[in-house]
Formats: structure tokens, sequence, C-alpha cells
């Protein structure tokens, strides 16, 4: 069969919202990209996510102008409520570090950058298989794929990102020898549901007692996201609608307080703790941004953010690392593609400093919000061996944050996001 051949600047394994964003941004810079995805668009739009969002992603969102609907479909959150044993704090963002977060859910963010990247006419194909990624370690690297139309593909690039997920191929692309899986798991799980019905309160909940933690969120007027603490082998069909909603209440607390707004459950699912950190996030001529690279729990909100944070490290480098390229090839024409760090067509190549300070900046971040997050998951779940001693030290750590003004500045420096 005939194998259909693209060549650009940069081949992008992974079409989600950090790819994507990616592509653009490098695009804007006059860097050519083409993205392949083993998704449809549909598909990753219809997928229900999390949606919260720096103020840093926000105005990613906003400065691309890639005609993002953050402003005018998402919520401004200016602070959030912090629950323990019934006892309510709210963390005022504003008043404390001055940013807000906004909830808008990650599939629409996605909706939002494919559209703009079609619009643009940005290569990207979707619903691919039997995905290669070759040459990593050579200046030639090339991504060999079939498309949705059975066409076999190949696309030839200077640099390959990953940005596939958390299951990423491009991650295992990094030899065990020169690569470092930092990794934990948690002993609980999230079990989350989907229901319709009015929010039950204009920020999120944050909640914990004996029973537990919860989380009360939102989608839109009309349907929440809820969530409590489980067993990660939790069964969703073990629990009804009525148990559900009576243990969320029993976590928030009964005596006064907020009251849960409830209604019909349309979607029940268990989501697992994992934390997880890929050292370097380069190698030769391949780097991982997002899931591909780094994963954390939940609880912090961290996980988009953390992907476009990378974005926001990793464009500028790539935008070196490029420029000398073409720099080279314009001086000396026949080392072609190859540059200077290489002397034979195919030879293996030294990963470029530009990608190496990427990786080196990024991963600062990473271990900034891994330690958020895993300090929040901590604080507000309860331990499969908590005893009284545990649970009222938890209470004693609640209180001091929310009971400081310093203590509430560090929960809302960190959840909004730090400064680059």
């Amino acid at each position: 069969m005939t194998e259909h051949t693209t060549r650009v600047d940069v081949g992008i394994v992974g079409g989600g919202p950090a790819g994507l964003m990616t592509a653009l941004l490098l695009k804007r810079r006059g860097i050519s990209a083409a993205v392949i995805e083993t998704r449809t668009k549909d598909t990753i739009h219809h997928t229900q996510r999390a949606g919260i969002l720096e103020a840093a992603t926000v105005d990613m969102l906003v400065d691309a102008e890639v005609g993002s609907r953050v402003l005018t479909a998402g919520h401004e959150h200016e602070g959030t409520v912090l629950s323990f044993d019934g006892e309510a704090h709210r963390i005022d963002f504003q008043a404390l570090v001055g940013r807000s977060v906004w909830l808008y859910p990650q599939n629409e963010v996605f909706f939002d950058l494919a559209n703009a990247w079609e619009r643009e006419g940005g290569e990207i194909h979707w619903a691919v298989t039997d995905t290669e990624v070759h040459g990593v370690e050579t200046a030639s690297p090339r991504i060999s794929f079939t498309d949705a139309h059975a066409a076999q593909r190949s696309i030839e690039a200077d640099l390959i990102i990953g940005t596939d997920g958390s299951r990423s191929m491009c991650r295992k692309l990094i030899p065990e020898a020169v690569r470092t899986d930092h990794f934990i798991s948690y002993p609980f799980a999230w079990f989350g549901i989907l229901c319709e019905a009015p929010p039950t309160a204009p920020e999120l909940i944050y909640a914990n007692s004996e029973l537990g933690f919860a989380l009360i969120s939102q989608r839109n007027e009309t349907v929440q996201r809820m969530y409590f603490q489980c067993d990660p082998d939790t069964d969703v069909q073990s629990w009804s609608e009525d148990a559900i909603f009576d243990h969320i209440q029993a976590v928030l607390g009964t005596e006064g307080g907020v009251q849960l707004k409830r209604g019909p459950i349309i979607e029940k699912t268990v989501l697992p703790f994992r934390s997880y950190v890929c050292d370097p996030l380069s190698h030769g001529r391949l780097v991982l941004a997002g899931d591909a690279g780094h994963t954390v729990p939940p609880t912090g909100a961290k996980g988009l953010n953390l992907a476009f944070a990378d974005v926001r490290a990793l464009v500028p480098r790539v935008e070196e690392f490029i420029t000398e390229l073409r720099e080279n090839r314009t001086a000396d024409p026949a080392k072609g593609s190859e540059g200077p760090e290489s002397k034979e067509p195919g030879a293996a190549v030294e990963t470029p400093e530009a990608l190496r300070r990427y990786s080196r900046t990024a991963l600062d971040r990473v271990w900034k919000a891994q330690n958020f997050s895993y300090w929040a998951t901590n604080l507000l779940h309860r331990q499969p061996e908590e005893n009284p001693f545990t649970h009222q030290r938890r209470r004693g750590e609640f209180e001091a944050i929310t009971g400081s003004v310093y203590g509430q500045a560090y929960f809302a420096d960190s959840y909004t996001g730090w400064s680059d």
C-alpha cells in the first residue's frame, strides 16, 4: 500500500487539550505541526471531565484567541469551602491572593481548541490506529499510523511531542536506563456521580468527616458532579441513589448547614487515585507533556492546569530548538535535518539543551503540584487505618489552615496556581 507522508517541524501524538494548545501556540510562532489522536473528536467532547481552571490556564485560552467560551459559558469562583465534621470555612481566593479559578469542563476546553485548530487548517488525524513512533534518538524521528480511512500514513518531523495521556506509549520510548518512574497509589478512590439537579452551593465544597471525604462540584445550572470517598474495588451498582445522597449529606453534616440538592443520577463511576512523575520529560528528539509525563490525584484540581503549565514552558524551548536547526541548515545545507550534532544520517543525537531546560522547568512545577495534591488528599481523606487520634490530628491541621490568614493564603495560592 502507498504510504502518505507529511513533513512538519513537530509531530504531536495525542489530540487532547495539551496537544492542541501546543500545536496552536507553535503555529503562532511559525512552527508547523501535525497531530494524531486515537479517539474521535465526538468521543472526547462527550466524555465528561472535571473542569477547575487556574487563572493562568484561563489567560492562555483567552490570549491565544482560539474562540474559547470559558468567559461566557464558564463560571468564575472567587473562593471555595472547606468543611470538617460539618464545620465549614470559606477560603476567599480574591481577598487572599487576588486570583480566581473558573469552572469550565475539560471536554469543553478540548472542543474549543479542536475547533480552533481545524478552523486554522491545522493537520489532525482522528481515530488513528497502529501508531508507532520511530527514531526519537536520531535527528529524523517519524510517526507511522493508519488513519480513519484505513490509509497508511507517516509524519516526518524534527521533534515528537507526546501528549498521549497517562497510558502514554511515547513515554515508553525513553529507555528504562534513562527514565525514573516515581509512582504511588492511594488506598481509596472517588465514587463520582452526575445528577440532574440545580447547584447545591455557588462554589465547590470539599468536606471531610469520620465517614471520609465528599466533594460537591458543579457542571451547569441543571447537571451537577459530586464525589465521595470509597474503596477502589467498589461496585457502582451496589449503591442506590438514596444511599449515595444520604452518605454525601452525612459527610456534609445533617444538623443545619448545607442541604444537598438531589435529582436523578445519570452517571456513576469509580476514579482510582495515583500519583506519577516521569523524569526526565525529554530524551533525544522526544518530549512529554501533560498526563504522558505526570499524573496527580484530583483533590488539588491540578491535572489539566499542570498540562497547560507544561505547554507554557515547552513552546518557547521548542521555538529555540527549531530556530537553531533552521539557522544550522541555512549555514550548511549539506547537514540537512541532522544539524551540527550528527555526522551521519540516522546517527544517534544528544537531547538538545533547550529541551533539557524544558524538562527541568516543568518538573519543578510538577513536584510543587504533587506536594500540594498529596497534602490536600491526605488532609481531606480518611485513611483505612485511621483511629480517633489520627482523625483529631487531621482536624487540628484543618483548623491550622482555616483558622489563620497565612494558612488560608497557602491553600489559596496553591489551589489557584503559582506564577511561572
